[in-house]
């Protein structure tokens, strides 16, 4: 069954069918003077829908989507909770931090490629081309220097003399390894505090020659304790926000 599928498809994809108006009107392929094509709408929604299944992969790697979640990840292991907050609810927090801080380049997408495109002012690949430059902007400005460096020459490129000389192959994976370097940074800044206590904790209670009882135990309320008492989630939010330029 899926092979017939495929075999119907690539018969209605096909350049005869395609250029054969009369035997499926619905998909068009029509070539302008200066040779460039225009899709028919029904091609342009297959190729919409096949691109919505890249979206999520796009909101994890290519937005402040991956730090926020390690950072967070690594705090609720610091604090020694193991399920709370739950998945549900870190991922829900990053999600909407993550529209937070990606709010600015979302309206430049917005404004110079959405836009344009429903008001037919530029062709979907002109509004795609539009699309990258502010969130490529955006990843250079938070990319080491090495890392784009790095991915260059595995990719057998010659190193360029600026940032915005790299494609976009080669910044999205620095972009990634950056993120995952920066989180992990900012993870082990959270983590001295209540490292301190876990110490603290255990020498007291080996002092006190009480080998059997669990450190964890004790030292749980002190640190929620200490976590509220410097309003930690205002702290980490902010820092998060700041470290990506916004309020700045």
């Amino acid at each position: 069954m899926l092979r017939l599928l495929f075999v119907v498809l690539a018969i209605m994809l096909s350049p005869d069918v395609l250029a054969d108006n009369g035997a499926l009107s619905a998909v068009t392929v029509t070539t302008g003077a200066d040779g460039s094509q225009q899709y028919s709408v029904t091609l342009q929604v297959l190729a919409l829908m096949t691109a919505l299944s890249f979206i999520p992969a796009m909101v994890i790697m290519m937005t402040s989507f991956t730090r926020i979640i390690v950072v967070l990840a690594i705090l609720r292991q610091a604090i020694g909770l193991q399920q709370s907050p739950s998945n549900q609810v870190l991922i829900g927090i990053t999600l909407f931090l993550t529209f937070f801080i990606m709010a600015p380049v979302f309206k430049n997408i917005n404004d110079t490629a959405i836009q344009p495109y429903l008001s037919e002012d530029i062709t979907p690949v002109q509004a795609l081309d539009a699309a990258i430059v502010p969130i490529k902007a955006f990843m250079l400005h938070q990319t080491r220097t090495k890392d784009l460096d790095t991915f260059a020459q595995i990719a057998g490129q010659e190193v360029a003399e600026q940032p915005q000389d790299y494609p976009i192959t080669v910044v999205i994976p620095a972009f990634i390894t950056s993120e995952l370097k920066t989180a992990f940074q900012i993870g082990f800044m959270l983590f001295i505090p209540f490292l301190i206590i876990d110490l603290v904790v255990a020498s007291v209670l080996m002092a006190m020659g009480m080998m059997m009882l669990s450190p964890m135990i004790i030292s749980l309320p002190f640190k929620l304790m200490m976590f509220v008492l410097v309003d930690g989630w205002i702290l980490v939010m902010g820092t998060l926000a700041t470290s990506y330029g916004v309020g700045t």
